[in-house]
């Protein structure tokens, strides 16, 4: 195959357009071991690889576009957030991240919970194994097969979201004849340091219910005076992406105040605090995320200080990381299709995928990084902008980024940090079929999500 150069858009001393991009790493055959999961490394030849499976043997046998995912750097992760917080705090992993039958049995070995959010993830998480104790059941407008799935299988929390179904959740649990244990989130007022359509702890949104005008206390004395609810703590969840840990300070202290305010009123200490998730992970070179064990420490920190200034015994931690497990342990590998160099702006490198496998660029302008992964080159670094092949202008992959100038079809580029939200998001847009997820450990690689399929496309097309 031919690596001879094209016309490349502005080198990096030009001056350059406006837009997201870092400067170009003095080597571009680096990798930032920041946005990489923790098995992936170059070969001899320069080809990437991860769980020691070079990517062009990846291409080969399962294709492009698809995410690999590295599930030793999965479980791994599962296991520091499992000992950073140790045996007196509950780990959750935010399924809407990203969960299939294979992530449940993982999760289940490693010691970690699972929380979520519609009917589909609870059924997957059953039917993988999950015991429904080590459930919680998260979501503004659960229905009311879905609370009645939750309550029959015995989940060990749902968070209720608003005074309906504070009522709800109560009716149908008695119906069953059980003490549904729940929680009620609560919107404590804080901005989180995030895209708007993540932030997710002021009062104009759709989750939770208010501190503001007492409503949080309000739904409080209903669920204590429902026999059918076990009300066991509150919950709180200030956004997404999150490094700061300045917000989580102040959505604690507010928790905690409400949990001083249900016992002077009711004479009852709830046993348990959720703090949600939200933490965020290194897409970029400039991202500088905590480690589960900093996290811990400030988020146990936090907590102990507020309730001793309370005179409260302090409550049992639970915490909910999805994106910060599964965000690092997998890249998305595209082939390079067309390059359209514009003179003065930036390269367009076209690839087989884009805003079906990869809305957040497009949705939340989200930054990523790329690199060139079939082999090294030597060449200049040129500003490009990584594109899918989908008919809008929006479907962006990477917006601005620096790869070699002798870029050609048919070479391998990998966008890192693509294991959260991503395939939960994919979408069939002009018809794309999904991307298969593939599980990469110690020099083996199988399909633990399919690839989609044109008959798949037909068989739900009845008309």
């Amino acid at each position: 195959m031919s690596r001879s150069a094209h016309p490349a858009g502005p080198r990096h001393a030009d001056v350059l357009p406006e837009g997201h991009y870092s400067a170009p790493a003095a080597d571009l055959n680096a990798l930032d071991e920041k946005v990489w999961s923790r098995t992936v490394t170059r070969d001899a030849d320069g080809a990437l690889t991860v769980g020691g499976i070079a990517v062009a043997r990846l291409a080969e046998e399962f294709g492009t576009p698809a995410y690999f995912l590295d599930e030793s750097d999965f479980r791994a992760r599962c296991r520091a957030w499992a000992d950073a917080f140790g045996p007196d705090a509950d780990v959750f992993y935010a399924g809407k991240a990203f969960l299939s039958r294979a992530i449940v049995r993982w999760l289940k070995e490693e010691g970690l919970n699972l929380d979520v959010c519609s009917g589909g993830e609870l059924t997957t998480a059953l039917d993988a194994g999950m015991p429904a104790e080590r459930i919680a059941f998260h979501g503004n407008n659960k229905t009311v097969a879905e609370i009645e799935r939750a309550v029959e299988a015995g989940v060990g929390r749902i968070v209720l979201d608003s005074f309906q179904e504070i009522v709800r959740v109560a009716h149908i649990a008695q119906r069953h004849g059980v003490r549904q244990r729940v929680q009620i989130r609560v919107t404590v007022g804080v901005e989180a340091h995030t895209h708007e359509f993540i932030a997710t702890a002021h009062e104009d949104q759709k989750f939770g219910i208010a501190l503001a005008d007492g409503q949080a206390a309000e739904a409080v004395r209903r669920a204590l005076a429902l026999d059918g609810l076990e009300l066991i703590g509150v919950h709180s969840h200030i956004g997404s992406q999150i490094f700061d840990m300045a917000g989580f300070e102040v959505s604690a202290r507010r928790v905690v105040q409400l949990l001083a305010e249900i016992r002077d009123e009711h004479g009852v200490e709830l046993p348990e605090i959720d703090l949600g998730g939200g933490l965020g992970i290194a897409y970029t070179s400039d991202d500088d995320p905590r480690e589960p064990h900093e996290i811990a420490k400030a988020l146990s920190d936090i907590v102990t200080r507020e309730c001793e200034s309370a005179k409260l015994r302090t409550p049992r931690i639970s915490v909910e990381p999805g994106r910060a497990i599964v965000g690092p342990t997998a890249f998305t590998l595209y082939e390079v299709g067309t390059i359209k160099p514009l003179e003065g702006l930036r390269t367009y490198v076209s690839v087989d995928g884009g805003m079906s496998d990869n809305i957040r660029t497009a949705l939340y302008d989200a930054e990523y990084s790329v690199a060139l992964v079939s082999r090294t080159s030597d060449a200049e670094p040129t500003l490009v902008r990584v594109v899918g092949k989908h008919c809008e202008s929006g479907d962006i992959v990477v917006k601005d980024a620096f790869l070699p100038a002798d870029l050609a079809p048919g070479d391998l580029i990998a966008v890192p940090a693509t294991g959260a939200y991503c395939r939960s998001m994919a979408s069939n847009y002009n018809h794309a079929l999904r991307p298969p997820v593939v599980a990469v450990r110690d020099g083996e690689a199988r399909v633990i999500v399919r690839r989609e399929t044109e008959e798949d496309l037909l068989r739900l097309d009845v008309g």
